[in-house]
């Protein structure tokens, strides 16, 4: 089971490192998560990585990064999945909404990164989800194409993935989308993805994700948390829940 968050751009440097001190304690207070049976993760931007890398040595916690380039080379301003690895990065977050909307990231471009991210070692948390509300046997479908197209339908590539599951008309919500809706939509996907061998996929829920849902959710693999445990105790709150579920 994972359980992590995205800081997105909400936060300073100053910030951001006080934060990642109050989730590790968090983090630390739980000899648990030592056992692997939940992968806590954070993910600060692009400078914070470092000091991150320094703040969470010999914890659980991995850390990851919010976006990757497709290649190294005459890319200004991209980073690559390999420098990401050599930091101590160990996933990546690729396609989100937000990237896919607001920067015209389409398929080829995810499918893109997916390789890199891969090649170099990281783990893809490839970011995928519906527009609008919808059956949950169309929504998986449609998840599922996503998931298809940015693997280039290699499933031996998918077997690395873990999927983020966020609709995005859930992202930056009040309220996530209905515990029923995720869950039907999750078990539909993980159907369609037994065709291919795998069932068991990581899957994690985003989309105003927050302490309290994850009991009430089947079939996921945990949450990709967001502006909701900026407060760290809310993180333990939720890692508590994820370990209190049984195995």
């Amino acid at each position: 089971m994972y359980i992590g968050v995205s800081t997105k751009m909400y936060m300073g440097y100053r910030h951001s490192m006080s934060w990642l001190e109050q989730v590790r304690s968090e983090v630390d207070a739980r000899p648990a998560l030592v056992a692997g049976r939940v992968v806590p993760f954070v993910i600060p931007s692009f400078p914070m990585l470092p000091d991150a890398v320094r703040i969470l040595e010999g914890s659980s916690l991995r850390l990851g990064a919010q976006n990757c380039g497709w290649a190294e080379g005459p890319w200004t301003g991209e980073v690559s999945p390999s420098l990401l690895a050599e930091l101590g990065v160990r996933l990546v977050e690729i396609g989100h909404a937000e990237r896919r909307r607001h920067f015209a990231e389409d398929d080829a471009v995810v499918a893109l990164k997916v390789r890199a991210a891969v090649d170099a070692g990281l783990i893809p948390l490839l970011c995928v989800g519906e527009e609008a509300v919808a059956d949950p046997a169309v929504s998986a479908s449609f998840v599922f194409r996503q998931i298809s197209a940015a693997v280039r339908d290699d499933w031996t590539t998918a077997a690395r993935l873990v999927i983020a599951y966020e609709p995005v008309w859930a992202i930056g919500a009040a309220e996530p989308a209905g515990a029923a809706y995720v869950s039907d939509v999750v078990a539909h996907l993980r159907g369609l993805l037994a065709e291919h061998g795998l069932a068991k996929l990581p899957i994690i829920y985003g989309g105003s994700a927050k302490p309290g849902l994850l009991p009430e959710l089947r079939g996921v693999s945990g949450l990709f948390l967001g502006r909701f445990v900026h407060d760290a105790a809310n993180f333990g709150a939720v890692l508590d829940e994820a370990l209190g579920l049984p195995n």
